[in-house]
Parts: structure tokens; C-alpha cells; sequence
């Protein structure tokens, strides 16, 4: 692993700290109650995509919330860089995590098939 690839790393899990800290202190009650699956970083560290599990949201409430985090970025990137003392902040973009999703349907589905095995015995 090379030095720029741990720096990359080293970014992607202090965001991943700060972001659920940074979220608890906004008045929204609505945002204290998200948690933060992952954060990527891009090559450079300039932008971020934050990813939040969406298990506890139907799409209409996934779109409100999507739209109070657009509202709190700039807020969440300055708690990020008064904290750690950055000059710059990368750009958080945030989505929500559809591999746990995907991931829920994959195992249900070997589930599935292990148990057609089973009753074919």
C-alpha cells in the first residue's frame, strides 16, 4: 500500500468518525437517527461520498432526508475541518446504501435455495 493510498484510507475513517458527531450536533432530530455505512474518497481527497443506511426509510422520507443533508453539508464539512484542523474539507456527496440491500436479497436467496436443496433430499 502506498503512502497516498493510507492517507486516502486515513481520511475515509476519520470522515467516517466525525460525520455521525457532526450530524448529532445539528438541531434536525431527523439527521441524529442516520448512520454512516461508508465513506470514499476520491484520489485527489477533494470529494467524498458518504453512504447512510437506508433500512428504517421509505423513498418518501429517503428524499426529505437526502435534502436536509444537501441543506447540512457545509455544516458538516466545517465541524470536519475545525476538528481536525484541515485547511480544506473534502465535498461530501451523500447517498444511501443500496448494498446492504442488495446483499439482504443475495442471502435470502441462498436461503432460498438451500432450502429447495434440502426438500429435493
Amino acid at each position: 500500500m502506498t503512502e497516498a493510498q493510507i492517507k486516502l484510507k486515513r481520511t475515509e475513517s476519520v470522515l467516517e468518525e466525525l460525520i455521525p458527531e457532526a450530524l448529532s450536533q445539528l438541531n434536525d432530530g431527523r439527521l441524529h437517527e442516520l448512520s454512516v455505512t461508508a465513506v470514499k474518497c476520491s484520489r485527489g481527497r477533494s470529494d467524498a461520498k458518504v453512504y447512510v443506511d437506508p433500512s428504517y426509510f421509505n423513498e418518501e422520507e429517503k428524499k426529505v432526508l437526502l435534502k436536509q443533508l444537501k441543506k447540512a453539508r457545509p455544516i458538516i464539512e466545517d465541524y470536519c475541518m475545525k476538528d481536525q484542523g484541515w485547511f480544506k474539507s473534502p465535498k461530501l456527496a451523500f447517498e444511501f446504501d443500496e448494498h446492504l440491500k442488495k446483499t439482504q436479497t443475495i442471502e435470502e436467496l441462498f436461503k432460498k435455495i438451500a432450502k429447495d436443496t434440502k426438500e429435493e433430499e
